[in-house]
Parts: C-alpha cells; structure tokens; sequence
C-alpha cells in the first residue's frame, strides 16, 4: 500500500510582525500632520492579541485604523486576519474600537472547510485537530487539488499549508 501524504491546514499570525507594524503605525500618528495632536491613542496587547483605538471622533478612528492596515499590509500581514469591533462610546465623547488578531481555526470553520473539501469528494481524509486541519490521502496530486480548492474559497481568515509530507 502507497505511503500516505498529508499537509496541515492553519491560520497563524506572527505577533512579532504586528508588534513592529503597530510601532510604525504609532510612530506615523504621532508624525502626521492630521493626527498629530488630535487626541488618537494605540495600544497593543501581545498576550490577548487585540488591538485597541481611542480617538475624539469616529472619523479620526477610522484613519488610525486606515493607517494601521497599511503598516499591516507592508509586513505581509493578511487583514482578514485582524477582526474589528462596533464603535464603542467613551469618556468625553470620544470612541474606542478593539481589533482581535484571529490565531487558529474555531470549530465552526473548520466544520466548514471539512464539508466543503467532502464535498469535492476527491480521495482524501480530513481530520480536525484543535485549532489546525490535517489533510492525508495517497495522492499527492490530490492533495494539491484540495489546496487549489481552497485558496480559491474565502473562510473569513487567512489560511496556511504547512507540514506538507
């Protein structure tokens, strides 16, 4: 009988790209000339991965948010890896938005991305595992079919292949 082949199905983000990211995304609001001194605050916590945004008005957010991505997108950072919050009402008026960096697959997407990958039937197992996928079948031609398969669907966060033996 064939060896079987498998690869690994994730959604990984490097903290340490983000931690750079938001340190240019700061410096920028303290520099630019439209967000200098209008009161927008950042704050990254590592550990939580969320992402917080204080500013005097949902305008002046959405710029800070605006920026943000940018500096996201040059450091190679997927943003629908980056889920933002509702408007939140502060002290003073001001609004407070938080972002959670999506790390790992829920249940319920990786239930999706099974059923969508059965649903090709092609020859191969899908096993959930935690927050990741494993993908084994004795193809490796099928294997590159269900990674074809996937790249062309959109699950609401990045995914990975890795660990592909």
């Amino acid at each position: 009988m064939a060896k079987e082949s498998s690869f690994d199905v994730v959604s990984t983000v490097d903290m340490q790209e983000v931690d750079n990211a938001f340190q240019q995304a700061k410096k920028e609001i303290s520099q630019r000339y439209d967000l200098k001194n209008s009161g927008a605050e950042i704050s990254l916590d590592k550990s939580g991965g969320t992402i917080t945004v204080a500013a005097p008005a949902d305008f002046v957010a959405s710029q800070v948010i605006d920026v943000i991505g940018s500096k996201l997108i040059k450091r190679g950072i997927d943003l629908t890896a980056v889920k933002w919050g509702d408007v939140q009402a502060a002290s003073g008026g001001s609004v407070r938005r938080t972002a959670t960096i999506v790390d790992g697959i829920d249940k319920e997407t990786a239930g999706k991305i099974n059923k969508d990958i059965k649903a090709q039937k092609l020859k191969c197992k899908v096993a959930i595992e935690g927050d990741k996928l494993r993908v084994s079948s004795p193809s490796r031609d099928t294997l590159q079919e269900v990674i074809a398969f996937l790249k062309g669907q959109d699950y609401g966060q990045p995914l990975q292949y890795v660990n592909y033996r």
